[in-house]
């Protein structure tokens, strides 16, 4: 018997050789923090240092599935140099301050980071040439209510069509609403994007690409035409880029999109983007939607004895239905 065990012996595989595992995580303290301007296929393109080295880089291991998107502050190491053909990792991604978020469609559940580290969304819309799409801009309004940034509206091509009718609509939300013409100076956009890091959304043909080729005038966005049958314009840009701004600050240009999902917000968070509103909630019946169907919502009773605007309730009602409804 003890010759059969040894012969058996003889054929057992050896023990792994394997280092313990240490609870010990790497110093990064003389890593440089950089911003992701862009990513393309795991590589991602990082301003560094006050030089503004272009970097490019890819994400460690450890990281695992943490995803680096546009707008992040990141700390990395390597070669940092942003010679042609070096590559650095990135090894930390920093808090978020802000990340504006998206779903494909109202019924996906999985949320889509769009960018990270804006102070303002600013939404691009035409008055003509495409249609005016007032759902889709009150949907980009809640997003960014929801990512707690500031919003703006800027209103393009009102040499086709005037402003009025828009900019009375968003008055009562104390949305700042910017119009441009073609042709037509910047000025004021300019001073609204001064030192901040904004973040352009719009649907396809709307003239975003022409507003940021005008802002920076170096960026070469392409831009586009609108289809004279469907009314639709063609995306061109393909890409999120990070852009600086001449004479101070940042703008994040977006592919266009068609459609605007906002599967992920919750009432509340939007409510808490107006003061006066969210203080006078705090009497609604529990479960209460805020919609002008509920029987008992408080919103009702404030606006009855003069406590809040109607036109503020109706619009704050208007932009929350939106959620529901088609873009």
């Amino acid at each position: 018997m003890r010759d059969e065990d040894d012969e058996h012996a003889a054929f057992e595989r050896p023990k792994r050789r394997t280092r313990p595992r240490t609870k010990d995580r790497p110093n990064y303290d003389d890593a440089e923090v950089g911003r992701v301007i862009t990513v393309d296929r795991g590589r991602y393109t990082v301003v560094v240092g006050g030089d503004q080295r272009v970097v490019t880089a890819m994400k460690s291991r450890p990281l695992g599935r943490q995803g680096v998107v546009v707008g992040d502050e990141v700390k990395i190491v390597g070669d940092t140099s942003g010679d042609e053909g070096s590559l650095a990792r990135i090894v930390e991604v920093e808090p978020r301050r802000t990340v504006l978020r998206r779903t494909a469609d109202d019924d996906d559940p999985i949320e889509r980071v769009v960018v990270a580290n804006a102070d303002q969304l600013v939404v691009v819309a035409a008055l003509a040439d495409p249609p005016m799409r007032l759902a889709l801009v009150d949907r980009c309004l809640v997003a960014a209510f929801d990512a707690g940034m500031e919003p703006v509206v800027c209103l393009t091509k009102s040499d086709l069509a005037p402003a009025d009718e828009v900019v009375a609509l968003l008055e009562p939300l104390d949305v700042r609403t910017v119009v441009t013409r073609r042709d037509g100076d910047l000025d004021e956009l300019r001073a609204l994007l001064h030192d901040r890091t904004s973040v352009l959304v719009g649907h396809s043909g709307v003239g975003k690409s022409t507003l940021v080729n005008l802002l920076v005038p170096d960026a070469d966005r392409t831009t586009s035409h609108v289809n004279a049958i469907t009314g639709r314009g063609r995306q061109t840009s393909t890409s999120t880029m990070v852009l600086e701004l001449p004479g101070g600050g940042w703008i994040i240009d977006t592919p266009g999109f068609r459609s605007f999902g906002l599967a992920h917000v919750e009432v509340q968070h939007v409510i808490t983007a107006f003061p006066d509103l969210d203080e006078v909630s705090a009497d609604c019946p529990r479960g209460c939607t805020h919609a002008a169907s509920e029987p008992e919502c408080a919103l009702d009773v404030a606006v009855a004895n003069g406590r809040l605007r109607p036109d503020r309730v109706a619009s704050f009602r208007r932009i929350l239905a939106s959620r529901d409804a088609s873009d």
